[in-house]
């Protein structure tokens, strides 16, 4: 049975008991993993928590912790807590998050991203692992940091990532890597970077897993779902660097568009730049049949954990359900 994701929105999207309810579902038809991503004033561990009291297989992941909100010391502390918790079953998912959320809500400078994201993955690993840990590095210096528990914690480490120098990361210090919009055009390039990066540290591609959260609406009426995922592409078009991403995947003339309406404060006008043809590259949209055959075309094109991430049609709770259910993993793939 091939491997399946769910995402899991965090509050005001979902209320918490209809997650836990989501949570159980996924789980009793064989998804593998859930990921809960940060934000609506939610963090991912609290409701990972909640979810792993609530359920006994599937695996729990952050989708992601931001690094510019912790230090690693706390991500590695919140990473054995819920290994235990979840008995083995967390993967700890890691970002950079962006510069707005880092600066405004947390108040702490977006400096050398790369550096910070690279230096918590090394420091949590070896906190991780047991070790006493003494570091000196160019965003932290730890000295005599432990967690103080005997034996080593298996947790898996993956990094998020959008662009060609995070995706070189990804590949060589990562377990796993988690993509974001999953644009066939865009996913081979990804994965030519991730082995760029595997290389580097004298690894194999197939050493690196990979996921990816793929947009979904099993829906037959596509005007329900239009307002919605235009709405969540403006969010992302907020943030320079999804723009530009946007813009790679074969889209620059809309990303221009809508990058430069939202900064006159014309999001009317930046929605209508969001066109057909970017819905239908951006987000899988359709009847359960045409949405499997969509999320199979993106597995063939090298993901091995599609990650199904419902967005509302006509009523959040349904879609994610009507969702987790139509697509939910067959014996026969």
């Amino acid at each position: 049975m091939a491997s399946l994701g769910v995402r899991l929105d965090p509050i005001p999207y979902i209320n918490f008991e209809d997650s836990i309810g989501l949570a159980q579902l996924a789980e009793s038809l064989g998804y593998d993993m859930i990921w809960v991503p940060e934000g609506g004033g939610s963090d991912s561990i609290t409701r990972l928590a909640a979810f792993a009291g609530a359920t006994s297989t599937v695996r729990l992941g952050t989708g992601i912790l931001p690094v510019f909100a912790r230090t690693p010391g706390l991500t590695a502390m919140t990473a054995l807590g819920m290994d235990i918790v979840s008995g083995s079953r967390f993967t700890l998912g890691l970002g950079v998050g962006h510069r707005g959320s880092a600066e405004g809500t947390h108040g702490v400078a977006f400096r050398r991203p790369m550096t910070r994201i690279r230096e918590t993955v090394e420091v949590v690993r070896k906190l991780l692992q047991g070790e006493r840990v003494n570091y000196e590095g160019k965003m932290f210096n730890v000295k005599d940091g432990s967690l103080g528990f005997g034996g080593e914690c298996d947790v898996p480490i993956y990094i998020a990532a959008l662009g060609p120098q995070m995706l070189e990361l990804a590949g060589e210090l990562a377990d796993g890597v988690l993509l974001n919009w999953a644009a066939p055009a865009y996913l081979e390039r990804a994965l030519e970077h991730l082995d760029i990066g595997a290389a580097r540290a004298g690894r194999d591609l197939d050493e690196i897993h990979v996921a990816c959260y793929i947009r979904v609406a099993v829906t037959p009426d596509k005007n329900l779902v239009r307002t919605p995922l235009v709405q969540q592409i403006l969010r992302y078009c907020g943030m320079e660097y999804y723009r530009n991403f946007f813009a790679d995947t074969g889209f620059p003339d809309e990303a221009e568009a809508i990058g430069r309406y939202l900064a006159e404060g014309n999001r009317a006008a930046a929605a209508r730049s969001v066109t057909d043809e970017m819905q239908g590259t951006l987000a899988v949209v359709g009847g359960m049949e045409h949405c499997r055959r969509e999320i199979q075309r993106r597995r063939d094109l090298g993901i091995q954990m599609p990650v199904i991430a419902p967005f509302s049609a006509g009523g959040a709770l349904n879609s994610y359900r009507a969702a987790i259910e139509a697509l939910a993993p067959r014996d026969e793939e």
